[in-house]
């Protein structure tokens, strides 16, 4: 595989703008407790039959979750798995990650039959957070492995693609319009990508050396979006010319932003997980304002990924609370 990095001192980068105004509350929080304590509920999942599933983190389970009824339904998985997210693949089954036991996991949500496909040799030991994209190949990271991997769930093949900067720590992931992964480097201030036909891994450095992106999303320009943990911003990336633009977020410095997505009007949700109780920050890229700045009702501890669901027009997401969450954005 090759590794190319853009220089730093080319990179362009806008002043960052002064604090804004407070932003109003304009988000409907609602919140279930999940009946299994202490299980660390995380990163839920909308089906295409739109059907909320989620992964019990410290618990090995795949959660469901019957918004109408507020019924869970628990599917085990083989102890010890860690699971640390969960997606539906193409073929409509269920795939996690098993962090703790160096494999991925598909279970038949039918039958609740669970099959793993292990890492090669063993290695990474730690897959995190796996997407599919259109073309239904998955991509997922492994942050103390410090690589990324293509999935092919149709022979669950899976190609490694190690990560060139020592200790990137890979984290969050997302993909594009072109079904380009674009991956957020968490122990590094720099964005990685790959092209998913030469394989070559590209890093567009950040320009502040402080800088820790944790979760990433893509707007419908293919603009790329980040959380800056570290610093509490929200910044932007573009791929074209490598300018880097950021906004110190609400919360400050100590906001520790950390789940992000982004809804049908392109417009970036986050929670800043430093404040108690945790914060949704809504901004929009057209106006470039924070809109929206709603507390969580739970506290949440930590919000650590969410997902948007475009029917419904609603975040979803697991709370250290031991809760699932939805917020309904205007």
């Amino acid at each position: 595989m090759v590794a190319a990095i853009l220089p730093f001192c080319t990179l362009p980068f806008a002043p960052i703008p002064p604090p804004q105004p407070a932003a109003p509350d304009t988000v409907t929080i609602q919140e279930w407790l999940v009946p299994w304590p202490g299980t660390r509920p995380r990163d839920p999942f909308v089906d295409r039959d739109g059907r909320i599933w989620f992964v019990g983190q410290q618990g090995d389970y795949v959660g469901l979750f019957n918004e109408a009824t507020g019924q869970f339904r628990r599917f085990p998985l083989p102890d010890g798995a860690g699971p640390h997210n969960v997606v539906q693949g193409p073929d409509g089954a269920l795939w996690y990650t098993g962090n703790r036991q160096a494999n991925l996991g598909r279970l038949d949500p039918a039958t609740g039959r669970v099959t793993t496909v292990p890492m090669p040799a063993g290695e990474p030991r730690d897959p995190h957070t796996l997407v599919f994209d259109g073309t239904g190949t998955g991509w997922f990271t492994a942050q103390q492995g410090n690589v990324i991997a293509r999935f092919d769930p149709k022979t669950d093949e899976i190609t490694v693609v190690p990560v060139s900067i020592p200790a990137a720590r890979p984290y969050g992931i997302v993909v594009d319009s072109g079904n380009r992964p674009w991956i957020a480097t968490f122990g590094t201030n720099a964005i990685a990508t790959i092209d998913p036909r030469t394989m070559e891994l590209r890093f567009y450095p950040l320009p502040n050396d402080r800088a820790r992106p944790r979760r990433i999303a893509v707007t419908s320009d293919d603009m790329v979006w980040y959380v800056d943990y570290s610093r509490g911003f929200l910044a932007q990336l573009d791929p074209a010319s490598g300018a880097v633009r950021e906004w110190a977020t609400p919360g400050g410095a100590a906001s520790l932003p950390y789940a992000m997505a982004v809804d049908h009007r392109d417009r970036l949700w986050f929670v800043e997980t430093g404040p108690r109780p945790n914060r949704l920050v809504g901004f929009d890229p057209r106006t470039e304002q924070f809109f929206s700045v709603t507390a969580i009702p739970s506290g949440a501890g930590s919000v650590r990924h969410m997902v948007f669901h475009r029917p419904t027009g609603a975040l979803w997401f697991g709370t250290d609370a031991n809760t699932i969450g939805r917020a309904v954005v205007p």
